[in-house]
């Protein structure tokens, strides 16, 4: 059978070009990497699981910020989405509940995602998804063994809780145990240990009884003693060993913010992993830079005329960037004996 040259050399031109084609498509189907796990930096790669406001600076808004500043990667996963904090005469919004919470976990894992060097999560308003957030727990320490659990126990304040009281023996019995650092105010602290904090020493030993049950790191960050204002740290650097313990007195500042838990927290991630040593030098500074924070947030206020003591106010977190970033420290940690 003849064949014209034309015919094969058309052919040829045709299977070189399908070969091509087909190279070229599985060129641009290769996934780049993940830089921010080729080239990690050096501070962290952050998981934070927490509330977000389309409006405002609670939650996830008030925590990923900062700890980008700070020099990390932050990966946001909004446990509520909302318009606007709950403070507010109304609100709109969606809520994330357990199952789908792990779904993201799942989708992140089929893509090689899951490593990361922190966890943080703050509010978390139902027992399902915290159970949900303990399986995330394992489920990236199965990736990195040496992920640092951040816990802020959000449950109440001033003798009230404003979470389901299951909620609080979850904590306590669960999330207490595998947490790397905890970061209660004094109700919480005193929900998680089953004792009153009315004193100094109440508050040094609420952190010893929290330690012996699991992380090495609680800051109690809100203490009010006969009408001072203090935060107290605590760093047991080895189970069994005395812990080193300080507090820091804060001033106290005559309105009511959001978001500035979701902020401590954050900042205490942060400087405390780039001191992992000094936890009071990481509290002078996260303290330092929240009431530069505060003190701009109260001026900005009184600029426009507005009564601080009428509602709650609504952090100026931008235009503090730099009281983030460099903080000047003047507020000092006093180490206990």
């Amino acid at each position: 059978m003849f064949v014209s040259p034309l015919i094969t050399r058309i052919g040829s031109s045709s299977i070189r070009s399908l070969s091509n084609f087909r190279c070229l498509k599985q060129l641009h189907m290769a996934h780049p990497p993940i830089l921010a796990l080729a080239i990690p930096s050096d501070t962290g790669r952050v998981l934070s699981i927490q509330s977000h406001t389309v409006q405002g600076y609670v939650g996830n808004k008030s925590a990923v910020f900062p700890l980008q500043l700070l020099g990390y990667d932050v990966d946001p996963i909004n446990s509520v989405q909302f318009s606007n904090h709950t403070g507010y005469p109304t609100f709109k919004g969606q809520v994330l509940n357990g199952e789908q919470l792990w779904e993201l976990i799942e989708g992140l894992e089929a893509n090689g995602l899951l490593y990361y060097t922190h966890l943080l999560t703050g509010y978390i308003g139902s027992v399902s998804f915290l159970n949900t957030v303990l399986k995330v727990v394992d489920k990236l320490r199965s990736v990195n063994p040496k992920l640092k659990f951040v816990c802020d126990p959000v449950m109440g304040d001033e003798g009230k809780l404003y979470v389901p009281p299951e909620l609080v023996t979850v904590y306590r019995e669960k999330v207490v145990p595998v947490a790397s650092m905890l970061t209660p105010n004094q109700f919480e602290a005193e929900q998680l240990t089953g004792s009153r904090i009315t004193s100094e020493k109440d508050g040094q030993e609420a952190c010893n009884i929290l330690h012996a049950a699991g992380p090495s790191k609680v800051v109690i960050t809100s203490i009010n003693i006969d009408g001072t204002l203090l935060l107290i740290g605590s760093h047991q650097k080895e189970k069994g060993q005395s812990p080193e313990q300080f507090k820091i007195v804060i001033p106290k500042i005559p309105a009511y913010f959001t978001g500035t838990g979701d902020l401590t927290t954050a900042l205490l991630l942060g400087w405390s992993n780039k001191y992992p040593d000094d936890l009071d030098k990481a509290a002078e500074l996260a303290v330092s830079s929240v009431q530069a924070l505060l003190l701009r947030t109260l001026a900005d206020y009184q600029k426009v005329g507005y009564d601080c003591q009428s509602s709650s106010l609504e952090i100026r977190l931008i235009q503090s960037l730099d009281d983030i970033r460099n903080p000047e420290v003047k507020y000092r940690a006093k180490r206990y004996n």
